[in-house]
């Protein structure tokens, strides 16, 4: 009975979270799809054929992988806090709390909501990056995996700062004064190779560098960081963030007046 009652609940949290997505398309599939297009057009286009080659491919092609991640990093952040503070806000989250369903498949199926735009941006996004080069995935299983990985620990860090915020605009302060630079320095648009030295090892502590190069490695085959230690970054952020939202979750914190 427990198990049916979870599947039950589970299915309706997803499909109450794809229904909104598909619902507000024009806000949630459409930006992103025509942001990442000025991207390819500025830096790939018109920067690339100054800059020629990186890592021996076409700077256009170097960019695809970072440019997709950054859309799906961005987008499954975006949906989750969106998402979860509008029920805090709304109050109907504690209708969730006192409800029989366990924590972890209320945070499971906020998370898959995340996971289903960021799937579906990236897609769009690999789509309009083919009218500009042409991509040939190298390892699919490790390109899946990273991707899948990535989405559901930007959408667990998503429900953090949905958590903690208390107003609209804090909701705002995580993505443009942490998430932005990081994902900039995250060697999106060039290879931490050209760096210098000191510069090399600052950027080994940003660990969406870990999540772009293993996308890139799935994708083209070569990676600035071991992918044994994208994966060990990865998951090991997965299960750190995980726990504290389950922690949050139980312990009710900013959710119960």
């Amino acid at each position: 009975m427990n198990a049916r009652v979870n599947w039950i609940g589970y299915k309706t949290i997803v499909r109450k979270e794809v229904t909104r997505i598909l619902r507000i398309w024009a806000q949630t599939v459409v930006p992103p799809a025509i942001t990442m297009t000025l991207y390819f057009i500025i830096f790939g286009n018109l920067i690339g054929r100054r800059i020629g080659t990186m890592d021996g491919f076409d700077y256009m092609q170097f960019i695809v992988p970072g440019l997709v991640m950054m859309s799906v990093i961005t987008s499954s952040y975006g949906n989750m806090v969106s998402s979860f503070f509008g029920a805090k806000f709304g109050r109907h989250i504690e209708e969730l709390l006192i409800s029989p369903l366990p924590n972890w498949i209320i945070l499971a199926g906020y998370v898959t909501g995340a996971l289903a735009r960021g799937i579906m941006v990236g897609s769009v996004v690999m789509v309009v990056s083919l009218f500009f080069t042409r991509v040939e995935v190298q390892y699919p299983l490790i390109t899946v995996s990273v991707l899948l990985l990535t989405s559901i620990v930007f959408a667990m860090a998503g429900m953090v700062n949905a958590i903690f915020a208390n107003k609209f605009d804090d909701i705002a302060i995580v993505p443009t004064f942490i998430l932005t630079p990081l994902t900039y320095l995250g060697g999106v648009f060039y290879s931490t190779s050209l760096l210098p030295e000191f510069w090399k090892k600052v950027s080994a502590f940003n660990p969406i560098l870990y999540m772009v190069n293993g996308f890139r490695y799935g994708i083209l085959g070569v990676s600035d960081v071991p992918i044994v230690w994208a994966y060990a970054i990865i998951i090991s952020f997965g299960v750190l963030l995980a726990s504290l939202c389950l922690w949050l979750l139980h312990r009710g914190v900013g959710m119960r007046s």
